[in-house]
């Protein structure tokens, strides 16, 4: 977008808060294109129970396009580090079309691990460096870590554990300088879409009881039919453990329905923690009132990029 001090549009929120659809409308007003910030959203298969509503995706007859979502087969365990390798090459893309992109989704690690800017690499883990490591106090890990780097992000030495993470990852490129550190800076303007809380729990169980009516059993049963076994599928999240539970007759219909609404309206509130822990961090979220009608929270929006 031309004249705006912004690179990217981020809209967050919790489940069932109506983000994609106005991710999506942004979009299209923008002539820009979607990446999902879902961890997922991105295996095929595995549609009603992760809320993708693909229909969303589609204006007065113009489809938006969209990214990182139906990557990966049932079964895979993708990771984070796998998301911000492909978003940065999906991002650079869409910039380089001259389109503008705007991420979307609720999963916190992932927005963080794009918003914060800091490279994910696979460092194999080093049994025994670690248990020299071990012997050392936090204190006495994190003078270590500042002989290799200047310690901005403080989670490095939040405990013992992720000190020793971060000391490991240094040593390694230290030995392997063709390691790619580089990610490149991008100024988002982040926009969070929420609910009271009332009306929060409301359109879970509205949203909850519709995807049931819509097949999400069935579309489990399917996945269990194609060979992922019980235990593999409780991985994917709240809706695949509950239903899960339900097709091996471990619980009932009526144990399946109250369990699950309960299950997502407590992550819809742990979502909404890691926001506001977002805030305490120094992220400018600015949030929209979920009543909004949809072309107000666009036209909101795109002063926010113009101002």
């Amino acid at each position: 977008m031309t004249g705006s001090k912004f690179d990217m549009v981020t809209i967050l929120g919790p489940t069932a808060s109506g983000k994609t659809e106005v991710a999506v409308n942004l979009a299209w007003q923008l002539g820009g294109e979607v990446i999902s910030a879902d961890s997922r959203q991105v295996y095929r298969e595995m549609d009603l129970g992760t809320g993708k509503d693909l229909g969303e995706y589609r204006i007065g007859g113009t489809d938006v396009p969209y990214h990182l979502i139906d990557i990966a087969d049932a079964g895979y365990q993708y990771n984070v580090f796998e998301f911000q390798r492909d978003f940065l090459r999906v991002y650079q893309a869409i910039r380089e079309r001259g389109a503008f992109p705007v991420m979307c989704g609720g999963s916190g690690m992932y927005l963080e691990a794009v918003l914060k800017g800091y490279r994910l690499i696979q460092v194999p883990v080093n049994e025994e460096r670690r248990s020299e490591l071990q012997l050392l106090s936090l204190d006495e890990l994190t003078e270590l870590l500042k002989q290799y780097k200047s310690i901005n992000n403080t989670s490095d030495t939040e405990n013992k554990k992720r000190a020793i993470r971060a000391i490991e990852i240094e040593e390694f490129c230290l030995l392997h300088p063709e390691t790619d550190l580089s990610f490149p800076t991008i100024n988002s303007l982040i926009v969070g879409v929420k609910y009271d809380r009332d009306s929060r729990r409301r359109r879970i169980t509205q949203r909850l009881k519709q995807r049931l009516d819509d097949g999400m059993i069935d579309e489990v049963q399917k996945l269990l039919n194609k060979g992922l076994k019980p235990d593999d599928l409780t991985y994917y999240g709240l809706e695949y453990k509950y239903i899960t539970l339900y097709i091996t007759g471990r619980i009932t219909y009526d144990e399946l329905l109250a369990g699950l609404n309960t299950a997502i309206h407590q992550f819809a509130k742990r979502q909404m923690t890691w926001f506001r822990k977002m805030e305490r961090e120094g992220f400018d979220i600015r949030w929209l009132d979920g009543y909004m009608p949809t072309q107000e929270k666009t036209a909101k929006i795109l002063s926010w990029l113009q101002g």
